[in-house]
C-alpha cells in the first residue's frame, strides 16, 4: 500500500509540469529530502545540495575541485590574517536587488547565529568588514590555510530581503521553529526554488538572470523527488518518469548497469559512515547500567567496535559498494593516510573480555537509534549490528525513524548510541576533526560533536592544525590527531561510501564525490 500511495505521488509530483517545461526538466530523485531552504541552517549534505542551485557563496569548486571566484572575482591576502575579497560587480538577487558587501556582512553574521549549524565555513573568521559597496575584507584569527575551500559554503542572503520578511536569524531548528527563510528562498544562483512540498517535490527554475550566463545549463527546471521506497524510485527511472536516480539501492546496481537505455556512474563520495556514543553524559538513559556511563570506559567503544564484521556489511548489505573504515576521514581528502587507515578485525571473543574487564562479564543493554532514509542501506545496516553485537553481549534495543525527524534528536543531544554520516566538503580533514572531535564551545569548535567529546590533547593537535601553513607539518598534526582518534575508538567507523549514479541516456552530468550534483555540470538532449 506505501509503494502504490508513493507511485501516486509521484505521478502527482510530475504532472505538475506543463509539457514543454518538462522536456526541458531533469527529473531528479534520491531517498530522503532536504531539511530547510534556510541556507544558514542545518548543515545536512541533501539540503546543501539543492540550495547550492539558488544560494552562492564568494567561492566555489570548478569540475576539478579546484576553488575558483564565484560571487567575488579575486581575493588578496592584506596580511597573513586580513584578506581582501573584491565583490563581483553587476551580480542580482533573483529579486532584483543587486548584492552590495552589506549582504556578505549581513550573512556572516547570520551564519554566527546561535542556531546555526553551519559555523565550520567560517571557522577562524572574526569578523567580515565592509570596505566599500564591493569589496569585504576578512579578519582572521589567525593565518588560515584554507580560508577560500571553508567559505563556499558560506552563502550569501540579501540583508533588505531577510530585513522585510522578519528572517535576519535561523530558527532553532532542534525544536522545530520555522521563519519564512524555512520555506522560502531568495539567492543569486542559477535557478530559483519557486516551491517546495517537504516529502513531495521541491521545483526549481532556470534564473535567467544568473551572472555566469556562459556556463548556464540547458536544464530549464529541475524537479527534486524525495522517494523513500527503494522500489519506488528505481521503478520511476525504470519507466522513465525520473532521470537521474543518486540514491541507488546496492542490490539493484548490476541490474541497471545491464539496462541498455541506461547509464551508470559510480565514484567514491568523501563520506564515512560510523557509529556515535556519548562519551559526556553521566549514564546512558534506558540503558541497563545505572549511576555511570559506560561508553566513559574505553574497553566498552573497543568492543563495540570490533564486534562489527565491517567485510561482512561491505559483502551482503553494500554488495561491494563501500570501503571498510578504520579512520574518521575517508580517502580524497587532504590529511587521510593509508597506512593508518588499519580496519579494525573482528573479535567477538576480545570484545567480551574487554566488556568482562570493564565490569560487564553478562554484557549490558542500550539503545540505538538509526535514520531509515538518510545513509546507503542505513536501516539495514542497524539491523545487521543488532546481530553482531548481540553476539558479544551487547544487546540494543532498535528505533528508527526518517532523517526528518532523527536530525533534530542528533542535534539536541537525545540520542546516546547511534547510527551517524559525515562528509567532508572542504576536502580537507580539519573539517572533521574540528566539527566532531574538538571539545564544544558554541562556535565553530565541536559544532557537529553530538557526543559529548572533550580531550585536551586533541583539542591542543586541533587548534595547531587550523593555524599551521606549511603541509607537511599540518599533515603530521592531522595525521597525529587522527591516531589518537582511532587508537581511543572514540568511534566505530563503519566504511566510506561508495556512490552510484545513474541516470537515462539524455542525462550527461559529472559525478561529485560529495554527493552533490550541480545542474550548471548537467545537460539534457
Amino acid at each position: 500500500m506505501k509503494t502504490a500511495f508513493r507511485a501516486l505521488t509521484l505521478a502527482a509530483a510530475l504532472a505538475c509540469a506543463t509539457p514543454l517545461a518538462l522536456a526541458q526538466t531533469l527529473r531528479w530523485a534520491a531517498q530522503n529530502d532536504v531539511l530547510t531552504l534556510d541556507p544558514h541552517s542545518q548543515n545536512h549534505s541533501t539540503t546543501s545540495a539543492l540550495l547550492q542551485h539558488a544560494y552562492e557563496g564568494l567561492t566555489r569548486y570548478n569540475k576539478d575541485y579546484q576553488v575558483e571566484g564565484a560571487l567575488a572575482t579575486d581575493w588578496k591576502a592584506l596580511s597573513p590574517t586580513q584578506v581582501r575579497f573584491n565583490l563581483r560587480k553587476g551580480v542580482k538577487f533573483q529579486d532584483g536587488t543587486p548584492l552590495t558587501a552589506d549582504d556578505v556582512v549581513f550573512s556572516f553574521g547570520r551564519i554566527n547565529s546561535p542556531h546555526s549549524s553551519l559555523k565550520p565555513f567560517v571557522a577562524g573568521i572574526n569578523e567580515v568588514k565592509k570596505v566599500d559597496s564591493h569589496t569585504v575584507d576578512f579578519i582572521l584569527a589567525a593565518p588560515n590555510p584554507i580560508l577560500t575551500r571553508t567559505i563556499i559554503d558560506f552563502r550569501i542572503m540579501s540583508k533588505a530581503w531577510a530585513e522585510k520578511n522578519k528572517t535576519t536569524a535561523p530558527p532553532n531548528a532542534a525544536a522545530k521553529e520555522e521563519t519564512f527563510a524555512t520555506r522560502n528562498a531568495m539567492g543569486t544562483g542559477p535557478y530559483r526554488i519557486v516551491s517546495w512540498q517537504p516529502e513531495q517535490r521541491m521545483t526549481l527554475e532556470q534564473n535567467p538572470n544568473w551572472w555566469d550566463a556562459k556556463n548556464a545549463s540547458n536544464i530549464k527546471q529541475v524537479l527534486y523527488l524525495p522517494i523513500k521506497s527503494d522500489q519506488t524510485r528505481v521503478a520511476g527511472l525504470l519507466s522513465g518518469e525520473v532521470d537521474l536516480l543518486t540514491d541507488v539501492p546496492t542490490q539493484d546496481v548490476a541490474r541497471l548497469k545491464a539496462d541498455a537505455r541506461l547509464k551508470v556512474m559510480e565514484g567514491n563520495e568523501v563520506r564515512t559512515i560510523f557509529v556515535a556514543m556519548d562519551q559526556g553524559s553521566d549514564e546512558i538513559r534506558n540503558s541497563s547500567v545505572k549511576g555511570s556511563n559506560p561508553f566513559k570506559d574505553k574497553r566498552v567503544r573497543e568492543a563495540v567496535s570490533i564486534a562489527i564484521d565491517r567485510a561482512g556489511i561491505q559483502r551482503a548489505l553494500m554488495r561491494g559498494l563501500s570501503q571498510p573504515a578504520g579512520l574518521m576521514v575517508p580517502p580524497g581528502v587532504t590529511g587521510y593516510s593509508a597506512a593508518l587507515d588499519t580496519v579494525p578485525k573482528t573479535d567477538i571473543e576480545r570484545a567480551k573480555r574487554l566488556l568482562a574487564e570493564a565490569g560487564y562479564p553478562n554484557g549490558l543493554d542500550l539503545p540505538f537509534h538509526c535514520p531509515n532514509n538518510r545513509y546507503v542501506n542505513d536501516e539495514e545496516i542497524c539491523q545487521a549490528l543488532v546481530s553482531m553485537w548481540a553476539r558479544a553481549g551487547i544487546r540494543v534495543k532498535l528505533q528508527t525513524e526518517s532523517f526528518a525527524t532523527y536530525s533534530p534528536r542528533v542535534q539536541r543531544m537525545d540520542l546516546p548510541f547511534f547510527l551517524y554520516g559525515w562528509g567532508v566538503p572542504t576536502y580537507d580533514a580539519l573539517y572533521v576533526l574540528q566539527a566532531l572531535v574538538r571539545t564544544r564551545t558554541g562556535g565553530a569548535d565541536g559544532n557537529g560533536n553530538y557526543w559529548k567529546l572533550s580531550d585536551a590533547r586533541l583539542d591542543a593537535l586541533i587548534d595547531d592544525i587550523k593555524v599551521e601553513l606549511e603541509p607537511a607539518k599540518r599533515n603530521a598534526l592531522i595525521h597525529a590527531a587522527l591516531t589518537r582518534v582511532r587508537d581511543e575508538h572514540l568511534f566505530a567507523p563503519i566504511h566510506y561510501q561508495v556512490r552510484p549514479w545513474v541516470m537515462t541516456k539524455n542525462v550527461t552530468t559529472q559525478h561529485r564525490s560529495d554527493d552533490k550534483p550541480e545542474a550548471r555540470f548537467t545537460t539534457l538532449r
